[in-house]
């Protein structure tokens, strides 16, 4: 079962457990499933704190049943293990119901995919790929387990086209040592060494390393070295060790894959002497490196030091934390953190985006709801910079999780501040306060002159609200120069040039010498307008004078602001309608697309679906997305795929993603080439 790159549009998590789900987007942005196995399923997901994508291993316990002990087996050797090229373990979140392990997120997705589309890799890519395999077992089998279930399924790529083992389910660590005999048969049939099938006893790490052999020879050659429809026939071929090398392989390679597929096990290469062996070391300087660069021991002080801020806990409470090692909340964010500096990217916590309780939604967020959308894998805040009235601001759309607040929001040049509070427009003479004005440049005196003598009159229509987002937490030392900026709308055009709004007098009036004088020196007191999204087709009476023409024209420049804001509202609200695509999805060449020589995907479209009900494959469609499954004697889905219709941008021709989502691999490649191939594209 794999967790990796899923093309798909990301859709919102089902909640079919209220308490599990909840406990889980706690601390996560649930998506689409990207896989799917006997007992789980694994969703895309994001982490709220880091902003880091994982890949949720979603178990159900009921289902389970017996097999509940080896997920035990495969969490205790996950949390055991940490190694570069080994899946990491990030977050085990355990209720009454349901088991979520968080895992490392690998975006180039199976292995095994990567073999299909390459048909067979190059000797010298399937070395590099080789190194990495037996590094990542070295270093398994010095933590005293033997995996038992290797193949390329269970192999994923990562960002960095680097290989992660995943899937510890059938792992052992016997209590003697990993020289200890085992005598559970597991695995799948067609990489199991002979000694399993026969039901003998067997050293586990000997039958890693024939399982090893069957994945080299397919990476060598694009298909299985024993391979048949007949159970029988195929445990015959494994058990005498018969397989037929292609022409194409060199005697190097060929010598390597009889050393390793020897059916007597004390034959057989060590992980040790594959570590060394002259194939392997072929255009490298040196062995196989197996230790982990990645020990558990070490805890990098970036890290340590960010969380302690963040969450505001000392150093040392912090540290003491994460060497506990529990695989909760505290060990997740250090885990994330760590990958992203590894990566080269900041360590910083999205501060911003607060791990999300609902009995904490602030009233704006209760008032301004619009409905529930589709969640993307986008940053939640998209951020556009506009000019209207003279007035340089920005627009916020915030989609804090559940609200999916949408609001407008105008406001200096300065850091967002996610904390929201209500503030009125037009408060009485008493409340309101005179402003410190930094000293500017003379240049900026002077432009500051020219916009006082333009008075705009402000007042708070009766039912609407107007919110205000409050200035930045600035350090102590600098808080009363903080204050100085506190009222000031400027543009950031220009250093030490800006603009005021400035209030009316109490009275409303704008003209005359007392309006001038008493206006000279105040500045309305709002930092950021927000306009209600329910009130956003309707004019807004925000002038407060009592003369119509001053009126008009006071209410002419806030309209015209709040047309423009209105425009750009409609343009960052997402539309029900537009979720829904009207023709196929345009992507780039992946290794998981197959090209055709065709321009119209409606053609290709019918042909497939009329080839499927003809290889006896049930499909469920949405647009030019196809969820086919098959079925076994008893009606059991035992293969279920993805075939998506799209279009390439370059060349520009349409192309078929497929995607295993569950069923034996080799079964699932034998279908899908014979659908595609009976399609003539």
């Amino acid at each position: 079962m794999g967790v990796g790159a899923c093309q798909a549009t990301v859709m919102p998590v089902e909640r079919s457990d209220p308490r599990g789900a909840e406990e889980l987007t706690r601390y996560y942005e649930v998506y689409e499933t990207i896989g799917s196995g006997g007992f789980a399923k694994v969703k895309l997901g994001r982490h709220l704190l880091t902003g880091e994508k994982v890949a949720i291993k979603i178990m159900d316990k009921k289902e389970l049943g017996e097999d509940l002990p080896r997920v035990k087996v495969e969490i205790e050797a996950m949390k055991n293990l940490s190694h570069q090229h080994v899946c990491r373990l990030y977050h085990v979140i355990e209720t009454t119901s349901k088991i979520f392990i968080v895992l490392e997120y690998c975006p180039g997705g199976e292995l095994f995919d990567y073999i299909i589309a390459k048909d067979r890799l190059s000797e010298e890519e399937t070395r590099v790929f080789f190194r990495q395999i037996v590094s990542a077992l070295a270093y398994v089998h010095s933590q005293g387990y033997a995996h038992r279930d290797l193949k390329p399924e269970n192999l994923l790529i990562d960002e960095n086209h680097n290989l992660k083992l995943i899937d510890f389910g059938l792992c052992a660590k016997p209590k003697g040592g990993l020289g200890s005999e085992l005598m559970t048969c597991c695995g799948s049939p067609a990489y199991a060494a002979p000694e399993l099938i026969q039901g003998k006893s067997y050293i586990g790490s000997e039958a890693d390393v024939w399982s090893m052999g069957v994945l080299l020879f397919a990476l060598l050659c694009g298909y299985l070295p024993f391979d048949d429809d007949n159970c029988m026939v195929l445990y015959r071929k494994i058990t005498r060790g018969d397989y037929d090398n292609p022409a194409w392989l060199s005697t190097g390679s060929v010598l390597l894959l009889n050393q390793m597929m020897q059916v007597e096990p004390k034959r057989r290469l060590t992980v040790r002497h594959l570590l060394d062996h002259p194939w392997v070391l072929k255009d490298y300087n040196s062995p196989v490196e197996w230790h982990s660069k990645q020990p558990l021991g070490h805890i990098d002080e970036d890290c340590i030091t960010e969380m302690a801020v963040g969450l505001k806990r000392s150093r040392e409470s912090t540290t003491r934390l994460v060497k506990e090692w529990r695989y909760d909340q505290t060990t997740a964010i250090y885990l994330l953190l760590l990958a992203k500096k590894r990566r080269g990217r900041p360590v910083r916590l999205r501060l911003e985006q607060p791990i999300y309780d609902p009995s904490s939604c602030s009233p704006l967020h209760q008032g301004m709801q619009v409905g529930t959308a589709t969640p993307t894998m986008r940053d939640e805040r998209c951020v556009c910079v506009c000019v209207c009235v003279k007035v340089v601001f920005y627009v916020y759309v915030c989609k804090s999780p559940p609200c999916d607040l949408r609001a407008i929001s105008v406001l200096p040049k300065k850091p967002f501040s996610p904390s929201v509070e209500k503030r009125w427009v037009g408060s009485p003479k008493s409340e309101r306060k005179e402003p410190i004005t930094a000293p500017r440049s003379h240049e900026g005196r002077g432009r500051e002159r020219d916009h006082n003598k333009e008075n705009i009159a402000v007042q708070q229509e009766k039912d609407v609200d107007i919110f205000a987002l409050p200035a930045p937490r600035t350090p102590a030392s600098s808080k009363k120069n903080a204050r100085g900026h506190k009222n000031v709308l400027t543009t950031p055009t220009q250093k030490g040039k800006g603009i005021k709004i400035k209030s009316l007098t109490p009275n409303g009036e704008s003209g005359g010498s007392a309006g001038k004088e008493q206006s000279k020196n105040r500045t309305v007191d709002v930092e950021v307008l927000a306009f209600s999204p329910e009130r956003r087709s309707r004019s807004l009476d925000l002038a407060g004078t009592r003369d119509s023409g001053q009126k008009k024209k006071a209410g002419k420049v806030f309209g015209s602001l709040e047309r423009g804001l209105d425009k750009v509202i409609t343009m960052l609200t997402p539309s029900k309608r537009r979720g829904l695509r009207d023709g196929p999805r345009k992507i780039k060449v992946q290794y998981n697309v197959t090209l055709t020589s065709q321009t119209d995907p409606d053609q290709v479209l019918n042909q497939i679906l009329t080839i499927l009900p003809e290889k006896h494959v049930d499909f469920t469609q949405k647009g030019y997305s196809l969820k086919c499954r098959t079925h076994g004697d008893f009606g059991k889905v035992n293969m279920a795929f993805e075939l998506e219709v799209c279009l390439l941008q370059r060349p520009e021709v349409v192309g078929i993603r497929r995607q295993r989502l569950k069923g034996d691999a080799w079964v699932y490649k034998h279908l899908v080439e014979d659908i595609l191939s009976t399609c003539s594209i």
